[in-house]
């Protein structure tokens, strides 16, 4: 039995070998990704859109004709009574309606504004006092009786920024300086989505080409931004690259295959309506493919750091071992991320879900009809990008890594000396805290939680 030590590789710094096999395959992948990076900032330009929407017609539900406006004020009390648009009914010998009230002062000033709660929030008790409220002014344009004043949302200003100062201040004490550099990058992904994709779509730009391009750039920004330029990126990169691609070819199949057109979405005849240029299956298409990247990149990058941290602590691994030892961390991570992008997408729908399972017809019927199954492709084609990533991702690192990797002496890495190589039968914990070991019949890495696993399914 080989003595066993533990190592905090997170404390260490890495030695001459590390850094210069690093260097290595940081030109190795350049060579991949820099002519990839050149052809997306080409097809950027080719795809950028106009900006020019003459063509397109749709009107604006925040719109208001002469003399109404949208007016804010806080709600003062709430009471239940005849409704005030009823007073030409009573004035005509009829019996008023009864309706929730809640007692409005404009933030223009003067008296309470009596506004008319709309039923179904009267039922929710939602409106209350305190709130913040907008409401359609009609003042202007009733004559005779008490002038309605109509309940229109909320303001969710001040709660929504508590709620993202909260969010910024959780990532960035978590994550530091890492975290920070995440969220600005999702902030130039959001850029690039409504100033690249959206107005490309709206254009009739091809759906496919534009959601590719940009999806390439987000994720570039993201993961370089986020995580620095370094081999582990990018071959995270080129991973979320291979899954990307096969995210594409299955959207772009299945939206003409399973007759994804938006049937039975009020938006969707609105954007039909509002241009010629618009196509509703190309938009479905986009969204499938955009839908899967925040989660691709976690696993892949997740991926990449894995194969080196267990490489720079056995340099002297097979590949074959290397890749198995890396893969069961992955399929660690494929059966957690494949439950979280269902239930990701269970949660945004479950309005729907339940209005749909209300219907009499089968669970067969519900989940392949217009209703559902946009959610139901969108689930299983970016499960399926992501399941073939993980095992793309690890491959290619285990490739750059053996490619341009520490060159030791086998004597060196039994004596855990040089480049931070285990002894046969020794363990180091990597960063996520699993506990990584090295047997000692030939160097084979595994994590200690993967190897329970492997022990509960039987010594798979």
């Amino acid at each position: 039995m080989g003595h066993s030590h533990t190592h905090d590789t997170g404390n260490s710094e890495p030695s001459p070998a590390t850094i210069g096999a690093r260097k290595r395959a940081n030109l190795l992948l350049a060579t991949i990704l820099v002519p990839i990076g050149v052809l997306t900032v080409i097809g950027m330009m080719l795809l950028w859109p106009s900006g020019d929407r003459s063509s397109v017609t749709i009107s604006n539900p925040y719109a208001t004709a002469d003399g109404v406006s949208i007016d804010v004020g806080q709600v003062e009390r709430v009471s239940e009574e005849d409704c005030p648009s009823s007073q030409p009914t009573v004035d005509a010998g009829g019996e008023a309606l009864q309706c929730q009230v809640a007692y409005t002062a404009p933030d223009a000033g003067g008296a309470l504004v009596p506004v008319e709660v709309t039923p179904e929030l009267a039922r929710a008790g939602a409106v209350e006092a305190g709130d913040k409220i907008r409401y359609l002014n009609l003042d202007g344009v009733i004559q005779g009786g008490s002038a309605p004043y109509i309940f229109m949302d909320f303001v969710r200003t001040v709660p929504m920024m508590w709620l993202a100062v909260l969010y910024a201040v959780v990532v960035v004490a978590v994550a530091r300086w890492r975290g920070l550099r995440a969220m600005i990058g999702l902030v130039g992904a959001l850029v690039v989505l409504g100033q690249f994709i959206l107005p490309g779509l709206v254009e009739g730009k091809p759906p496919l080409l534009l959601a590719l391009v940009g999806s390439v750039v987000i994720m570039i920004g993201v993961l370089y931004f986020a995580h620095g330029f370094s081999a582990r990126t990018s071959t995270a990169l080129l991973g979320t690259l291979f899954g990307l691609s096969i995210t594409a070819l299955l959207a772009a199949w299945a939206t003409e295959s399973i007759y994804l057109f938006g049937v039975g979405d009020e938006n969707a005849y609105a954007l039909v309506n509002s241009s010629g240029e618009v196509s509703i299956s190309g938009i479905i298409m986009c969204g499938l493919i955009i839908s899967g990247l925040g989660v691709l990149n976690d696993v892949t990058i997740t991926q990449s750091s894995a194969v080196w941290e267990l490489y720079e602590l056995a340099p002297n691994t097979s590949s074959r071992r290397l890749f198995s030892g890396a893969m069961r961390i992955g399929r660690d991570h494929i059966a957690s991320t494949v439950y979280t992008i269902a239930f990701a997408y269970a949660g945004a729908a479950l309005p729907l879900l339940i209005l749909v399972s209300l219907y009499d017809r089968t669970l067969l019927e519900n989940l392949t009809s217009g209703e559902l199954a946009e959610e139901v492709v969108r689930t299983l084609v970016g499960s399926i990008g992501l399941v073939l990533a993980i095992p793309a991702t690890t491959l290619i690192a285990v490739v750059v890594v053996k490619a341009v990797g520490i060159r030791q002496h086998t004597a060196a890495a039994g004596a855990g000396q040089g480049s931070g190589g285990l002894s046969a039968g020794s363990a180091a914990r990597l960063p996520g805290g699993d506990l990584v070991s090295v047997a000692p019949e030939g160097g084979d890495v595994e994590t200690r939680r993967s190897r329970r696993d492997r022990d509960a399914r039987g010594g798979e």
